[in-house]
């Protein structure tokens, strides 16, 4: 299809090619992975954006089939070619989820809790009719539903089984076996110093794991082994953030190991070298003693630890005295 008049996809769909593609058409079978950039345009005179995934870290990914918020999406995906630009005015029933699918989008692009990204499940959108959304103009969209206007820039397709799915994507069974391979890959990383690439994998992991645990009782069986696989990949997730100067994230999660594993070596020392890097004496002097006090082993480590603390101080306590004489003077 050239670039050109806008053709209808269907009852309150219609389509033009802003930038047409060579590349041939896929199938688009269920599992094909379809990775694309969208923009959201408001049908008024300005043509509003809402939304501009370009200015996220990553692009949006779809998987065909896995029954995905908006279905419009896909079938709007199923109409293109890998590297095709395209503009598609959808109707309101097509698009009265949008300010919902738009929140959770918004929220991962902030790197928060990112199992609530993409996540597959049914409506709900007339249950949250009269609460915000936490975005004034998803408000307004909600309580004013209106067609919308999406570009789509359709950046890669992905036939099934040449990709690993995400963790939302993966059945139960699936993310079980992905673990360890995930585990095994962030290890790998750790190894060649890439120590932002082997957190991604130990935190992809996790995520697999918590979204299992989230279907059971607290406290039950299940929980706990699923628990004390996390524990060990959350550990080598604060290694790679301690070297990375990410040192409140290292407290929180060491933080949260210890009140469910009080006496957990690796946390205590962990957390302990996370508070002498910010500054807290006392606490990071606890978490050293209570280390060596369950791991003798660890005298000399431990001792080397408190050494550098002390010079730390030290050093800073000198700056902090030169700095403050040249204020008085």
């Amino acid at each position: 299809m050239a670039a050109g008049a806008p053709v209808a996809l269907g009852d309150g769909i219609r389509k033009r090619i802003t930038a047409p593609s060579k590349a041939a058409l896929s199938d688009f079978r269920d599992g094909t992975k379809a990775t694309f950039h969208y923009q959201t345009l408001l049908c008024d005179d300005k043509r509003t954006m809402i939304d501009d995934s370009s200015n996220r870290e990553k692009p949006m990914e779809l998987i065909i089939g896995k029954k995905f918020k908006l279905p419009v999406w896909e079938t709007i995906i199923r109409s293109m070619r890998e590297g095709e630009v395209a503009e598609f005015l959808c109707d309101t029933p097509h698009v009265i989820e949008y300010p919902q699918v738009s929140r959770s989008l918004r929220q991962i692009a902030a790197g928060q809790d990112p199992r609530e990204g993409q996540r597959h499940c049914c409506g709900g959108i007339a249950q949250l009719h009269d609460h915000s959304l936490g975005f004034p103009d998803l408000d307004s969209m909600q309580k004013d539903p209106q067609p919308l206007i999406f570009v789509i820039t359709l950046v890669k397709v992905q036939e099934p089984g040449s990709y690993r799915q995400d963790a939302w994507a993966m059945s139960d069974e699936e993310k079980l076996e992905a673990v360890p391979l995930l585990h095994q890959e962030g290890n790998q990383l750790f190894k060649e110093e890439k120590t932002v690439e082997a957190a991604a994998k130990y935190y992809e992991a996790i995520a697999c794991l918590k979204s299992l645990q989230m279907k059971e009782q607290p406290g039950s069986p299940d929980w706990i082994a699923l628990d004390l696989k996390i524990t060990p990949l959350l550990l080598n997730y604060c290694q790679c953030k301690l070297l990375e100067g990410e040192y409140y994230q290292v407290l929180e999660h060491c933080s949260s190991i210890l009140n469910k594993y009080s006496d957990n070596v690796k946390a205590l020392f962990k957390r302990g070298r996370a508070h002498a890097a910010v500054w807290n004496e006392e606490e990071a002097k606890k978490d050293f003693s209570r280390a060596v006090e369950l791991d003798p082993s660890l005298t000399h480590l431990i001792a080397k630890e408190l050494k550098r603390l002390e010079e730390r101080l030290q050093q800073k306590e000198g700056e902090d005295k030169a700095r403050f004489r040249g204020i008085f003077k």
